[in-house]
C-alpha cells in the first residue's frame, strides 16, 4: 500500500511538471493570447484535479477582476460578477498580491459566492496572484469538488503556472505596444510626407499646409492618416 501510494504521488508530481512544460511550450508557439489563456486553465484543471479553474484579470480602468478563461461549462459560473479590487477571496489575493487557501467555502466568511458555490458543488479553493515584476495582473483560481488541503508542492505548481500566464499575458501587452508605437511612426510619416506634397502643390508653407489638414480631419470626421493617405493617393494619380 505505501509503495502504491508514493508511485502516486510521483505520478501526480510528474503530471504537474508536464503541465508546467506544456505551458511554457505554448508561451513559445506565439499562439493568440485568448486561446493560450483558455488552454492555460484547462492544464491547470487536469495538473490539479480541480473541477473548476478560472483566470481572471484585473482591468486597470475599472479596478475590477473580470474571468477571462475557464473550462468551466457552468453558464452561472462563467457569467459571475465581476470582484472589485480586495472584494471575496480573489480580490484580496490580487490586492496584497499573495495566494489564499480556503478549504471550506461555506465556512470562510471573506468568500461572496457562497450560494453558488453549494449548486456548483464547490468546496475548497486555492487562488494566487498573476504578477510580473511586481505587477498584479490578475488571479488564476482553482476550485475543488471535496474537501481539500491544497498542499505546499500544489501551491507552488500553481503559482508557477500562474506566473506562466503572467508572462504571456505581458508578452502580449510589450508586442501591442511595440505594434502601436510602429503604427505611430508610420502615420508620422504619412503625415509629414502628405503635408510636404500639399505645401509644394498649394504653394503654402508647411505649417499652414498642416493646419490645412488639421481642419479636413476636424471637418471630414477622419483621421490625420487618411487624410494623408488621401493626399498622397491624388498626387500619385496626378504624375500617371
Amino acid at each position: 500500500m505505501v509503495k502504491t501510494k508514493k508511485r502516486d504521488k510521483y505520478s501526480v508530481y510528474i503530471k504537474q511538471i508536464e503541465a508546467l512544460s506544456k505551458v511554457a511550450g505554448l508561451i513559445a508557439s506565439g499562439m493568440y493570447l485568448d486561446e493560450l489563456l483558455r488552454l492555460i486553465v484547462q492544464v491547470t484543471a487536469e495538473a490539479l484535479d480541480s473541477k473548476i479553474s478560472s483566470l481572471m484579470l484585473l482591468d486597470p480602468t475599472t479596478n475590477e477582476l473580470v474571468i477571462k478563461a475557464t473550462q468551466s461549462v457552468s453558464e452561472e459560473y462563467n457569467k459571475k460578477p465581476n470582484l472589485k479590487l480586495g472584494e471575496g477571496i480573489a480580490g484580496l489575493v490580487a490586492k496584497e498580491n499573495k495566494p489564499i487557501v480556503v478549504v471550506d467555502l461555506q465556512k470562510d466568511s471573506r468568500y461572496i459566492n457562497k450560494d453558488l458555490a453549494r449548486k456548483e458543488g464547490l468546496v475548497s479553493l486555492a487562488s494566487v496572484p498573476l504578477a510580473i515584476k511586481g505587477r498584479v495582473l490578475g488571479v488564476l483560481n482553482c476550485y475543488t469538488s471535496h474537501r481539500h488541503e491544497f498542499t505546499k508542492a500544489e501551491i507552488s505548481i500553481l503559482t508557477a503556472l500562474a506566473h506562466q500566464a503572467a508572462i504571456a499575458i505581458d508578452n502580449a501587452e510589450l508586442a501591442l505596444r511595440a505594434k502601436s508605437a510602429e503604427e505611430a511612426l508610420a502615420t508620422r510619416k504619412l503625415i509629414e510626407r502628405a503635408k510636404d506634397i500639399l505645401a509644394q502643390d498649394a504653394g503654402i508653407p508647411p505649417q499652414q499646409a498642416y493646419r490645412l489638414m488639421q481642419k479636413q480631419s476636424m471637418d471630414s470626421r477622419k483621421s490625420m492618416r487618411d487624410i494623408a493617405e488621401a493626399i498622397i493617393l491624388a498626387s500619385e494619380v496626378k504624375k500617371k
